[in-house]
């Protein structure tokens, strides 16, 4: 665990606003998981409230936290991917409302720019304007000590429901695994990272195959690499590891054989955004998996908390797919150079100079390639835009009730 260094004893960077932290997890919300130090705590300092995060783009071989302490160092620990995953974003925007109320910063100012870090995961503008909300109600009576109170909270409760989404969704996902393939020892195949690296809890996807794992049900984890960045080698392997999980590694281009062999039982990817109709935004390389499935007649299965639905983005051609720099497919950088603001020309090129290059973050699948979304309300299946409709109907009013 980290503490005023990394694990191998090498100072940790300071990036702008971002200062080493301590590793205690006395008083965090939601489980750790398969984690050794929680991806996301709120912590009084002797300096003031801070925000910390266990820096991502510094695993697998390092456990090193990053100390925000206003919201710019929190919206560029966000653009580096030192803190990810569609859930966990919503969770960083809330707290980073708060941090800015806290600390005396502009709120309006910080909401909008924390808000606007990354366009697609529809969860982050959702925390933000969830506590942003709480903040202003707070303040009808003027007291901005009471206004930074209500936005804590607000990031808080946001937090808290997280970690019990992240558990129904282990159970409706594992119930519906069970229908789809009876018999167990299940061989499930996964995309990026969707664990409690993501989340408030034990994450998405990633938390039906450790439910499965735990009953004695999981035969193998496949774990795509995840190009460019690595997200399934680096994260997805660390917590399978770190859990006791069979997993196996494979490279994005070699899911297809994988299929052919009839290796592969299910397909289990997370969501940063999922319109209206279905159309499910994910990590670049989800929807090949989709079209690969339905050929082999393997389920595809999205699994995501109702926050991740859009109802104010009609389809998939709707979605803002964020465009990432060029040179992390041009070139071989560290990951956690990214945080370090390392610029074009940082790594080891494997393109030629002035090689253009495509680098969407995201694919969107369409619905008709989804065989069933689950969320911690139940499960849609087939996926319809009236029964998404329906789903977050039942949600909203359970929650107002």
């Amino acid at each position: 665990m980290a503490d005023q260094h990394a694990q191998s004893g090498e100072d940790i960077r300071l990036t702008g606003d971002i200062q080493p932290g301590t590793a205690d997890t006395h008083g965090v919300l939601g489980s750790v998981g398969s984690l050794g130090i929680p991806a996301i705590r709120w912590d009084e300092s002797a300096e003031g409230p801070v925000l910390v995060l266990l820096d991502q783009t510094r695993l697998p071989v390092e456990e090193v936290e990053l100390v925000c302490t206003d919201p710019q160092g929190l919206v560029q620990a966000i653009r580096s991917l030192a803190v990810r995953g569609a859930p966990l974003l919503g969770i960083a925007g809330a707290y980073g409302v708060a941090l800015a109320a806290a600390r005396g910063f502009d709120v309006a100012e910080a909401a909008e720019a924390l808000a606007g870090a990354r366009p697609t995961a529809v969860n982050l503008a959702y925390g933000v304007r969830r506590a942003r909300e709480a903040h202003q109600a707070a303040l009808v009576a003027r007291d901005e000590e009471a206004a930074a109170g209500a936005a804590l909270a607000a990031a808080r409760a946001l937090h808290r429901e997280d970690a019990e989404a992240s558990a129904r969704m282990a159970e409706h996902g594992l119930r519906l695994l069970d229908e789809l393939l009876p018999g167990g020892q299940h061989r499930i195949l996964t995309h990026c990272n969707t664990g409690a690296l993501v989340s408030g809890g034990e994450g998405t996807a990633f938390a039906v195959a450790l439910s499965a794992h735990r009953e004695g049900r999981l035969r193998r984890l496949w774990v795509d690499e995840t190009r460019p960045l690595l997200q399934g080698a680096r994260l997805t392997a660390y917590e399978a590891a770190r859990s006791g999980m069979p997993y196996t590694l494979l490279t994005d281009n070699a899911a297809g054989s994988l299929f052919a062999a009839g290796e592969v039982d299910a397909v289990l990817i997370g969501a940063d955004r999922i319109a209206a109709d279905g159309s499910v935004a994910n990590k670049v390389g989800s929807y090949p998996l989709a079209v690969l499935a339905r050929y082999h007649h393997v389920p595809f299965i999205v699994v995501a908390p109702v926050t991740t639905v859009d109802p104010g983005t009609p389809d998939g051609a709707s979605i803002e797919v964020e465009q990432r720099s060029g040179h992390e497919v041009t070139e071989l950088t560290a990951p956690q150079a990214l945080s370090a603001g390392v610029e074009a020309g940082g790594g080891i090129a494997v393109a030629p100079l002035g090689t253009q290059a495509y680098n969407p973050a995201f694919d969107v699948t369409p619905p008709d390639l989804v065989t069933a979304i689950v969320t911690e309300w139940g499960v849609v299946a087939p996926v319809t835009a009236e029964g998404l409709r329906e789903l977050c109907d039942r949600s909203r009013q359970s929650t107002m009730s």
